[in-house]
């Protein structure tokens, strides 16, 4: 049975409106010459100013040539005498030093949960607003396996897709395999050499090659199956189907291991495909038609200083083969086609496309339609030393292996829990910890203590919750404060979506969690009291329900038993 919200009781949000006309009302009545206002409210940040606030009196100081405080106590006067629903709907309307904070009537946050219960895992969904978004994260070089800078990304990435979605966004997610250019070569002669090793212990290994260890099984495995095939071919037979072995191989583990810590993508683009099927002679046309490139000592470059570049950037050398800037045009050219908005998540050593991306953006005519997030570097502790990480020494830790040691919960909660422009140190061993100290256990433990009232209770009971009916009783100020954290969800899941900040929603997980714990220490829950039982039950079902979505759209999972 679905619960019902009758006509006689106001949500909050609906109970702020009311407030707020009335004080735009007061003030086009008190201060004709005053523009027309529109009244906005904001949570503050110590709770006991109450639920919500407007600074709506510090506009009108010049105008009304009085102190804000004045005024919002005038406002106030005149809004309660003209509007006699205030009363019912807050508790509490107190101007203080200019502001207007404001206590919503428990009957509000009792219809917010109504709402919460009839609605379910779709509470709070923002219609579809008919936008698409181009979301790029996790981009590798296919020339090792995934490491973790790109647990990061991913992690980033695969919430803020969820968050968009939340909100309303068609979201297509795309990765960039990078497979032209001399890195591919690079690659070849790696496996090459790990290959004739298999025979020659002491063969010498490229200087410049990637050492990892990760090669040996992809050279193992080509000795099994040609044999010496390849000891006596020349380097032109060799380094092709040494560079596409690899890459194929190592692609393909990317893309297991993506799969596997829940990262999904709509698109795998080649960059290979795109110098193939005439993309980046098409972006470079786009260019030069539009006035932006230039020819000099028989290079072409594209006019990036136009564009708040420290220089102008070659595309094309001397001897007409192509940089890597070029097919960052063909490429973003495309996406910026296909989408209303283009969001690349990339790593800590991008900085420098920042300018150069939003640059060829511009060029292109789609000024302010890309953003670019750089994930900042981790690093990584066990035990409290750090774990050494260096690629060119050989010393990797993959993203497989954090998955090993700390599970996919672990992993996609700690590495979205700092704003993306922040460094973040990853405690494994307090990752793997199973105590109130772990941030992603203590919310999954939230989680689970609920299923497990929920066991304990009486199916008719269940039911009698389930139906909303009898809210009326939750009036103590954890079960309020409680309600008032799960009536965020919308409001947060928007933040993240509008300033590209999922770690927003790993702390709203905790918070959530840590007034249903207080919730739980402060209020017995399966008491004598028929109604207050049913209306407690109820809570517990609307906070079981919000604590699930976060974790979903985090990418973790709600266990029912710990």
């Amino acid at each position: 049975m679905s619960p019902t919200i009758t006509s006689d009781v106001t949500l909050p949000e609906d109970a702020l409106k009311i407030f707020g006309d009335a004080i735009a009302a007061a003030v086009a009545a008190r201060y004709p010459d005053a523009p027309p206002v529109t009244v906005e409210f904001e949570a503050p940040r110590n709770p006991a100013f109450g639920d919500a606030a407007t600074n709506v009196a510090f506009g009108l100081a010049k105008v009304a040539r009085a102190k804000p405080n004045d005024i919002a106590t005038a406002l106030v006067a005149d809004a309660r005498a003209a509007e006699p629903r205030l009363d019912a709907l807050f508790s509490a309307i107190d101007p203080l030093a200019g502001f207007v904070n404001v206590r919503l009537a428990p009957a509000c946050w009792q219809a917010l949960l109504a709402r919460l219960l009839r609605d379910g895992a779709r509470f709070g969904e923002f219609p579809k607003n008919g936008k698409r978004v181009s979301l790029e994260f996790g981009s590798a070089n296919p020339t090792g396996p995934l490491v973790v800078v790109q647990g990061r990304t991913l992690s980033i990435g695969e919430t803020l897709a969820g968050a968009m979605r939340y909100c309303g966004y068609d979201v297509f997610t795309e990765w960039i395999i990078n497979d032209a250019g001399s890195q591919l070569d690079t690659l070849g002669r790696s496996l090459y050499a790990r290959y004739r090793q298999q025979f020659d212990p002491n063969f010498p290994f490229p200087e410049e090659g990637y050492p990892g260890d990760y090669l040996v099984p992809l050279a193992e495995k080509i000795a099994k199956d040609d044999g010496e095939k390849w000891i006596a071919a020349g380097e032109t037979a060799w380094l092709p189907y040494f560079g596409t072995y690899g890459r194929d191989a190592l692609v393909a583990d990317q893309q297991a291991t993506a799969t596997r810590f829940g990262a999904h993508y709509d698109l795998w683009q080649s960059e290979k495909e795109l110098h193939e099927n005439g993309s980046v002679q098409a972006g470079l046309a786009r260019l030069t038609e539009l006035g932006y490139t230039y020819e000099q000592d028989g290079a072409i470059y594209f006019k990036a200083t136009a564009f708040g570049d420290d220089k102008d950037r070659v595309l094309v050398r001397t001897d007409g083969r192509p940089t890597y800037i070029l097919p960052d045009v063909a490429y973003h050219n495309q996406k910026l086609q296909r989408a209303d908005r283009v969001v690349d998540i990339l790593g800590p050593d991008h900085h420098g496309y920042i300018d150069r991306l939003k640059g060829i953006a511009t060029a292109l005519g789609y000024e302010g339609k890309l953003d670019i997030l750089i994930a900042q570097q981790i690093t990584l502790m066990r035990g409290g030393e750090e774990v050494s990480m260096s690629k060119r020494a050989g010393h990797i830790v993959t993203l497989a292996d954090i998955i090993d040691e700390v599970g996919v919960d672990a992993a996609r909660f700690f590495f979205v829990m700092l704003a993306i422009e922040s460094p973040l140190t990853f405690d494994l061993a307090l990752a793997k910890e199973k105590s109130l100290e772990n941030p992603v256990y203590y919310v999954q433990y939230g989680h689970a203590r609920i299923a497990s009232v929920l066991r304990n209770a009486d199916q008719a009971d269940i039911a009698a919750a389930q139906s909303g009916d009898g809210l009326e009783a939750l009036t103590h100020p954890a079960e309020l404060a409680l309600v008032r954290r799960l009536a965020d969800l919308p409001r947060t899941v928007q933040g993240v979506a509008d300033h590209e900040a999922p770690h927003r929603l790993a702390r709203y997980a905790r918070d959530v969690a840590s007034d249903f714990h207080a919730f739980y220490t402060e209020c017995r829950i399966l008491v004598e009291d028929a109604p207050t039982r049913h209306a407690r039950l109820a809570l517990c079902i609307g906070t079981k329900t919000i604590l699930a979505r976060v974790l979903e759209m985090l990418g973790v999972t709600a266990p029912e038993t710990m």
